[in-house]
């Protein structure tokens, strides 16, 4: 793009400006990239670009915080870059997106954050930022961390619970990475599955001869995620962290979530729009090819409920954020896993339909208010992040990343004119009422009515900043209040008993002077409360003659009545 179009004048006249906790009619005039104004008549200089928002929503730009873009994953590249994937964002109302950094065990978190850097700045359209996974744990990962907060505006870490042998820490390196979190101010994003028993699942379940796509659903069950998010919560809050739970699927670990924030334990969630919107029963469909496009960890829940369940708990603030977890794949790169379903590369697209699938299913299905899908679109997770309110709310000072929205507007979704990559969509045919007609990314306008103004490249890495308020700022001060101090008191001055040197015995025997023949508490000598028997000396009857047998004429208890 040109620098006059970049920094154009941008007039949005006669729109409802929706922010997550508020709704007003006014007007919003953008200057150098900048909201300047909100409200009702403004005064403007001349030569802005007018748009007419008449019976429309003016909302914050959508952030997506788990995207997969540019990425090898299970020996498969996925379907898009850092320019079609961030411009299928675009498209779809998201101004914003978090990438992922995921090096191999024993990879350099540095040098795989530097390359992830060298792909994306030169292709992204919209601004990024990027987690780093902690895929390993040592003092070089730790080291690494810190180095990647205070110097390259990473705030925040993946930590995985599955995936054992690759990517699982276990209990005490978790313990280790979530008290590092809390030191260095990181949010710490969990992935919490079991993953010791998805490895034995999946083991018993190939055993069983199941190879196709729902041998993911097996091997899986919804109880290994909501036990090991109950862990997950358990630890962090024994080192008073903050944690952040990654692809809530189920409606167990839901209730675990809730349970937790019941019990004032700061702890957010976040679901991906597929799981608030899918079922499980797709990975019993006929077409393997069908089954295999909805692979993804954890996977859909077979439990049809399980949607509905899901979008109430976004209503009632249980759960904060949707994703899209965007990892897509062709059905050609799905078929590696054709006779094993442990091959089948993990992850599904919906990085450009994840706000209007929602808008249908939240909003228009009466799970959502306009207020709460900004809330959980964009500006909870500007808040956890800690860019808001520059990004996440529309407010003079603000980025402006804003999508103007025609509630009434209407699109089928279907894979041959999706702008993300992939031969497959998971809303294939789904007709959405609400959908983005205008999006503006830093006071740029690159996507209006279909047709794209964007460049390769335009858009930047966003440092983002430690210890965001939403997250340790009632953690750090609950801190001071539970600290744990010891009680004070006088010294004791009695006596203490002499310490036992451990393997010495101080009782029975020595082992020095064993007799020949074990002790015996009688040492020989008849006791007279107990058996008239002894093995000691001579018996008492030993004179008498012994008898085969002897007829008892008056038996104990008197003789037999007869009658047998």
């Amino acid at each position: 793009m040109s620098s006059s179009s970049a920094m154009a004048r941008i007039l949005i006249k006669g729109g409802k400006v929706v922010n997550d906790d508020c709704t007003q009619e006014a007007d919003v005039y953008i200057e150098n990239g900048v909201v300047q104004q909100v409200g009702r008549e403004l005064m403007i200089p001349g030569g802005a670009k007018v748009i007419d928002a008449s019976r429309k929503l003016v909302m914050p730009g959508g952030i997506d915080t788990s995207v997969h873009l540019q990425e090898t994953f299970m020996n498969a590249a996925t379907a898009d870059d850092y320019y079609s994937g961030t411009k299928a964002a675009l498209a779809g109302g998201t101004t914003m997106v978090i990438g992922h950094v995921l090096p191999e065990r024993n990879e350099s978190l540095l040098e795989a954050y530097e390359s992830c850097r060298s792909m994306a700045d030169p292709k992204a359209c919209c601004d990024y930022a990027l987690h780093v996974g902690v895929t390993w744990w040592g003092p070089k990962v730790q080291a690494e961390m810190e180095k990647l907060v205070r110097e390259h505006g990473v705030n925040s870490f993946q930590l995985f619970m599955a995936y054992k042998d690759q990517f699982m820490l276990r209990d005490g390196e978790l313990f280790q990475a979530l008290q590092h979190c809390k030191d260095i101010g990181a949010v710490a994003r969990v992935h919490a599955e079991n993953g010791e028993l998805v490895a034995e699942g999946t083991k018993e379940t190939l055993d069983l001869g199941i190879t196709g796509p729902e041998g993911i659903e097996i091997s899986r069950p919804e109880e290994l995620e909501s036990e090991a998010t109950h862990r997950a919560i358990t630890i962090a809050n024994r080192v008073h962290c903050p944690i952040y739970l990654v692809n809530v699927s189920s409606m167990s670990a839901g209730d675990v979530v809730a349970t937790a924030k019941m019990q004032g334990k700061v702890v957010h969630g976040e679901t991906t729009v597929a799981h608030a919107v899918l079922n499980g029963l797709q990975y019993y469909h006929q077409d393997w090819a069908h089954a295999a496009a909805y692979v993804t960890v954890p996977p859909l829940r077979l439990d049809p409920n399980t949607p509905n369940y899901l979008m109430s708990l976004l209503g009632n603030d249980t759960l904060n954020v949707v994703s899209s977890d965007h990892r897509p794949f062709t059905i050609n790169q799905k078929a590696m896993g054709k006779d094993d379903f442990t091959k089948i590369p993990h992850g599904v697209p919906g990085i450009q339909d994840r706000m209007s699938v929602l808008w249908e299913r939240g909003v228009v299905g009466g799970k959502l208010d306009e207020n709460q899908f900004v809330a959980v679109t964009s500006s909870n997770a500007a808040k956890i992040y800690n860019l808001y309110p520059r990004k996440g709310r529309i407010v003079p000072g603000a980025d402006a990343d804003i999508v103007v929205w025609d509630p009434e507007g209407s699109k089928t979704i279907t894979v041959e004119t999706q702008v993300q990559g992939g031969d497959t969509n998971l809303y294939e045919g789904l007709r959405c009422h609400g959908v983005p007609i205008v999006t503006i990314s830093r006071g740029r306008l690159v996507y209006e009515n279909g047709v794209f103004t964007c460049a390769e490249g335009s858009g930047k890495f966003y440092p983002l900043r430690t210890f965001p308020d939403f997250l340790y700022k009632k953690m750090v001060q609950r801190e001071k209040c539970t600290a744990l101090k010891p009680v004070e008191r006088e010294p004791y001055t009695g006596e203490v008993v002499e310490v036992v040197v451990p393997g010495r015995r101080d009782f029975g025997c020595s082992d020095l002077d064993t007799p020949t023949r074990p002790c015996t508490r009688h040492g020989g000598v008849r006791d007279l409360h107990g058996s008239s028997f002894s093995f000691s000396g001579a018996q008492i009857d030993d004179s008498l003659p012994k008898r085969s047998s002897a007829r008892i004429l008056a038996p104990p208890g008197g003789r037999s009545s007869g009658i047998w």
